[in-house]
C-alpha cells in the first residue's frame, strides 16, 4: 500500500505545494546550448550598453573643448545599432526557449500522468491534472521571457554601471544605493505573497476545470435532474474563489511594477538636485554628470527587469509547485520498487492455475476513500468523477464501513476455466478483477498469475496477458478503428470487421460510408450504451489474450444481443480462460465454477446445481431471477 505522496503532506492549503528555484535547473538545463548563446549575446549587449555613455561623456567633453568629433559619432551610432540587433535575436532566442520549455514540460508531466498508480487518479480529479499540463505549465514560460535567462547581462550592466557611478562621484552613488535598497526590501516582501496567492489561483482553476469537465461529461443527467442552474452556480462560486486569488496576485504585482519607475524618477530628482549643486561647486563637470545620469538610467533598466523577473517567477514558482507535485510521485514501476522492499513474494506453487486467490486481504488506500467520500458529498450522492467510481460499489463499501473490502479472499482458476463471481452490490467482484490487473496490490495474501506472484511480474507483460473490460467501459473520442485497435495497434481492418460482426455490430459500419474510420463522438456518443458495450467487448476479443475479464459485460444487452455476445466469447474463448461478474445468474449457470462472494468474503464455491443445493445467499439469488 502507498502512503500518500509528499506532494500532499507538510502544507498548510494557503500555502500550497512548495517549489524552489533548484527545481527550475531541470527544465532549463535541457535548453544549455541556447541559454549559452543568450548569455554571451547579454554579455556582449552590456558592454556595448555600457560603453555608450562614456562616449556620451567623451563627445561633450570635445564639444566644451572645440575639438573635431570625428569617428567617436560613428562609433557611438555603430553602437547603438549593433546593442539593438543583439537584443532583437537574444528577445527571439528566449521566446523560442520560453515555449521549448513549456513544451518539455508538457511532455515530462504528460508522460507521468500516464503511468502514476491507479490511486492517484481515484484520489484526484482529472479537471486538476489536467490544469496542470494546460495552465500551470503554461507560467513556466514567463521565466525566460521576463528577464531571467538574461540576468547575467543585466547583472553585468548592473555592476560595471555601479563602479562606473562610483569613479564619477561616490556621494551622489551613495544616495542611489539608499533609494534602490528600499525599492529592493519592497519588493522582497511581496515575492512570497505572489508565490502563495499564484499557487491557490492555479488550485481553484483546476478545480474549476474539473468542475466544468463534470458538468459537460454528466449534461445529460444535469438537464434531466434540472440541476444545471445549481451546477452552473457551483462553478461560478469556483470562478469565483480564482478570481479572487488572481486579484491578490495583481494587487501585489500592481505596488511591484510602479517601485522600479518611483525609483528611478527619485533617484533621477536627486541626481539632478545634489548633482547640479555638485557641478556648481567644481566637485564634478557637466559632462560627469551627464555621464552619471546615464548610468543611472542604465542601472536602472536592469533593475526594472529584476523586479519583474521577481514577479514571473514567482508566479511560475506557485505553478511549479504543482507540476512537481506531480512529478514527485512515483510511477507504478516506482511503486513496485518500494513493494518489492517491503513486501514478500509468494513463491510459485501451482503452475497449471491461471489465477489464483491465496487469502487476499484488501482495503482501499485511504486518500482514495476520502476522494470517493468527498465527491459523494459535493454531488449529494448523485453525480460523481468517472474515474473515482473505480469499482464503485466496492469503493462506497469502503466508505461506509473503512474496513477491509476483501477478507481472505481464496480461490482458484484452473487454465481454460471459466469461472463466474457472483454477489450483491459491495461484495468485492469488480475489486477482484482490479487486483488481477495490477491497478493495485493486496494488503495481505497474494494474487498469482500462473503460478507466479503478480507482484514479481512487470505490469506491461502481466497485462499483456489479460482482456479486462469495465463495468462501465469508456469509449474513448475517435473512430471505431482506433477503439478497436487500442490493445491491438497491428490488427488488420478485416480482422476488426469480423470481430464487430462477431459482437453484432456490424450495422454500425454500415451506417456510414466511412466504416471503419466512421467518428464515434466524444465518449461514444453517437453510439447507444448497449453498442459502446459491444464495441470494448469487440476490443478484447480482438486482443484474443491468454485470460479474459469481463466485468458486467452483458449489462447493457437486450436478449438478442446478449447471446449473440455469449456465443462470440464462446468462440474467442475456447482454450482461453475467463473471468465473468455478471448479477444475471442466467448467463453464467453454465460456469465451471462459480465463486459466491458477500462483503468480501468468499461464502461458497462450486456449480449452479452445488451452490443451489448447498449456499443460502446464491439459492435466494437464483430463486430471485427464477432459476429454481
Amino acid at each position: 500500500m502507498s502512503t500518500p505522496s509528499r506532494g500532499r503532506r507538510g502544507r498548510s492549503k494557503d500555502d500550497g505545494p512548495r517549489a524552489s528555484l533548484k527545481q527550475l535547473l531541470p527544465f532549463l538545463l535541457e535548453h544549455k546550448g541556447v541559454l549559452v548563446v543568450v548569455a554571451v549575446l547579454s554579455v556582449l549587449e552590456a558592454v556595448g550598453t555600457l560603453v555608450q555613455p562614456l562616449l556620451v561623456g567623451d563627445l561633450i567633453g570635445k564639444v566644451q573643448a572645440g575639438d573635431a568629433l570625428g569617428i567617436a559619432v560613428w562609433i557611438l551610432v555603430g553602437l547603438v545599432v549593433v546593442s539593438s540587433l543583439i537584443g532583437g535575436f537574444q528577445h527571439y532566442l528566449l521566446q523560442r526557449t520560453g515555449t521549448a520549455v513549456v513544451y518539455s514540460s508538457r511532455r515530462r508531466l504528460v508522460a507521468k500522468l500516464l503511468h502514476l498508480p491507479v490511486q492517484e487518479y481515484d484520489a484526484r480529479r482529472t479537471g486538476d491534472l489536467v490544469s496542470r499540463v494546460g495552465t500551470d505549465t503554461t507560467l513556466l514560460y514567463a521565466v525566460l521571457t521576463q528577464g531571467f535567462a538574461d540576468s547575467l547581462g543585466n547583472a553585468l550592466i548592473f555592476v560595471g554601471a555601479i563602479v562606473a557611478m562610483l569613479l564619477i562621484d561616490p556621494v551622489l552613488l551613495l544616495l542611489i544605493v539608499v533609494v534602490i535598497g528600499a525599492s529592493a526590501t519592497v519588493v522582497a516582501l511581496l515575492s512570497g505573497r505572489i508565490r502563495r496567492a499564484t499557487a491557490l489561483q492555479q488550485e481553484k482553476v483546476g478545480e474549476l476545470s474539473s468542475g466544468v469537465e463534470r458538468a459537460i461529461g454528466s449534461i445529460r443527467t444535469i438537464r434531466a435532474a434540472g440541476a444545471a442552474d445549481r451546477e452552473r452556480e457551483a462553478i461560478a462560486a469556483t470562478a469565483a474563489e480564482a478570481y479572487g486569488a488572481g486579484i491578490r496576485v495583481a494587487k501585489a504585482s500592481a505596488v511591484i511594477v510602479p517601485v522600479a519607475g518611483i525609483a528611478l524618477q527619485v533617484s533621477l530628482l536627486v541626481v539632478l538636485g545634489v548633482g547640479g549643486f555638485r557641478v556648481a561647486s567644481g566637485a564634478i563637470d557637466v559632462a560627469q554628470l551627464v555621464t552619471f545620469v546615464m548610468f543611472l538610467f542604465f542601472l536602472i533598466q536592469p533593475l526594472a527587469s529584476f523586479f519583474g523577473a521577481i514577479t514571473s517567477v514567482s508566479q511560475a514558482l506557485g505553478a511549479l509547485g504543482r507540476i512537481q507535485e506531480v512529478l514527485d510521485l512515483p510511477d507504478e514501476t516506482g511503486h513496485d520498487a518500494e513493494l518489492a522492499a517491503s513486501v514478500p513474494v509468494a513463491e510459485s506453487v501451482d503452475a497449471d492455475a491461471a489465477v489464483e486467490f491465496r487469502d487476499v486481504h484488501f482495503a482501499y488506500p485511504q486518500v482514495v476513500v476520502a476522494a470517493r467520500r468527498k465527491a459523494q458529498d459535493d454531488a449529494r450522492g448523485t453525480l460523481v468523477d468517472a474515474h473515482v467510481a473505480v469499482a464503485a460499489d466496492d469503493a462506497d463499501a469502503a466508505v461506509d464501513t473503512d474496513d477491509d473490502v476483501l477478507h481472505g479472499v481464496s480461490f482458484r482458476v484452473p487454465r481454460g476455466a471459466r469461472v463466474a463471481l457472483v454477489g450483491p452490490s459491495g461484495a468485492g467482484k469488480s475489486t477482484t478483477l482490479a487486483l488481477i490487473e495490477r491497478f493495485y496490490d493486496p494488503t495481505a495474501g497474494a494474487v498469482l498469475i500462473g503460478g507466479t506472484d503478480a507482484r514479481a511480474l512487470d505490469r506491461l507483460a502481466l497485462r499483456a496477458q489479460l482482456g479486462y473490460v469495465e463495468q462501465d467501459a469508456p469509449t474513448l473520442a475517435g473512430t471505431i478503428a482506433e477503439n478497436l485497435r487500442l490493445a491491438s495497434p497491428d490488427a488488420a481492418d478485416d480482422a476488426c470487421e469480423r470481430v464487430l460482426r462477431a459482437v453484432n455490430l456490424g450495422d454500425v459500419l454500415e451506417r456510414s460510408p466511412l466504416g471503419l474510420h466512421a467518428p464515434v463522438g466524444e465518449a461514444g456518443v453517437m453510439l447507444s450504451g448497449g453498442e459502446r458495450q459491444r464495441l470494448a467487448i469487440a476490443r478484447a476479443l480482438l486482443a484474443a489474450p491468454p485470460i479474459l475479464l469481463l466485468d458486467e459485460s452483458t449489462s447493457s444487452l437486450d436478449g438478442v444481443n446478449e447471446q449473440r455476445m455469449r456465443e462470440a466469447i464462446d468462440a474467442v474463448a475456447s482454450g482461453r480462460t475467463l473471468i465473468v461478474i455478471a448479477h444475471r445468474l442466467s448467463t453464467v449457470v453454465d460456469s465451471d465454477l462459480i465463486v459466491v462472494l458477500d462483503h468480501g468474503r468468499v461464502v461458497g464455491q462450486g456449480t449452479h446445481e452445488e451452490l443451489v443445493r448447498d449456499v443460502p445467499l446464491y439459492r435466494d439469488l437464483a430463486a430471485h431471477q427464477l432459476l429454481v
